[in-house]
């Protein structure tokens, strides 16, 4: 049997905001499996075991270029140590350079952008000499760049902590303005189920048997039911099964309302500034302690 060790313990617990014994329980069941572990206790403890998923750990902005027939973009994310230093002017300029060179050079990745010419050196000059003056490490994490098929639309929320860039094919500048920032609102996984991986939906339906089983249901029916949760799941987060944060009647979806509108979206990206980054965070207690103690010891 796998040993579960308390720093085990204390990961899922920061990953799901289960209880303590919960979330060693689910280790036990999972043999020390931590994804294993963590789908043990949705099934136990419903979506508040996905708590870390929204959990947004750094800091930086995203940063958005448009070109002026709207044809062409680029969506682009810097992180800093401190939200102080992701104010700072000549931070902020450099986020909005970066996408503006993504846009007009297409670089193929960090290391081909950061090799690109910026004021009298690179990007990566410029980078590493903003580190130096201001004296808190930033780095370039990730971009997008789009050619549209109809009009790219911006969306910024706040301060520069989330983006979204939305290619919308027909309808007018409200609907292409009200889209994004309902996908800032509403942050769908994907336009539609096409876009939703597979191990998600997996997922889903084998939590939803287990819980229809522990709440005894009967087996014949826990296909079925299992198959409402999934629709259910799609709807939920994809952009266009999702009800238009905005609709009169809090029915609307996003599908029913381009249709109205006459218009669709080729697509769209949604950048959430730190999303996915664990910060690590200092037990300012124990830290004490240690000095404390290191302390005591050169005594002796």
């Amino acid at each position: 049997m796998a040993e579960i060790t308390a720093s085990m313990v204390k990961e899922l617990r920061e990953k799901t905001d289960a209880p303590m014994m919960e979330c060693k329980k689910a280790l036990t069941e999972a043999a020390g499996d931590m994804a294993k572990a963590e789908e043990i206790l949705r099934v136990k403890l419903g979506n508040k075991a996905s708590k870390a998923a929204t959990r947004v750990a750094a800091e930086g902005v995203v940063a958005i270029h448009i070109a002026a027939d709207g044809k062409l973009g680029s969506i682009f994310e810097i992180n800093s140590e401190t939200d102080f230093v992701a104010k700072n002017d000549e931070f902020l300029k450099l986020a909005a350079d970066c996408a503006h060179l993504v846009a007009e050079k297409s670089p193929a990745d960090v290391a081909a952008l950061s090799a690109l010419p910026m004021g009298e050196g690179t990007v990566e000059s410029t980078r590493s000499a903003l580190v130096g003056k201001i004296g808190e490490n930033m780095s370039i994490r990730r971009f997008v760049r789009v050619a549209a098929k109809g009009k790219l639309t911006s969306y910024i929320h706040g301060g520069s902590k989330i983006g979204v860039l939305v290619d919308v094919v027909g309808g007018d500048e409200q609907l292409a303005k009200d889209l994004a920032m309902h996908i800032a609102a509403s942050k769908p996984k994907s336009l539609d189920s096409s876009g939703v991986p597979a191990e998600l939906l997996d997922m889903e339906r084998r939590i939803a048997i287990e819980k229809a089983r522990e709440a005894g249901k009967p087996e014949a029916m826990l296909e079925k039911i299992a198959e409402g949760t999934v629709q259910k799941y799609l709807k939920d987060v994809t952009l266009l099964g999702q009800v238009f944060v905005k609709a009169e009647d809090g029915k609307q979806t996003i599908e029913q309302l381009l249709k109205a509108k006459g218009a669709s979206v080729a697509g769209f990206t949604l950048f959430i500034v730190g999303e996915g980054i664990e910060k690590k965070v200092n037990d300012f207690a124990a830290e004490v302690a240690a000095q404390a103690a290191a302390a005591a010891g050169n005594k002796q």
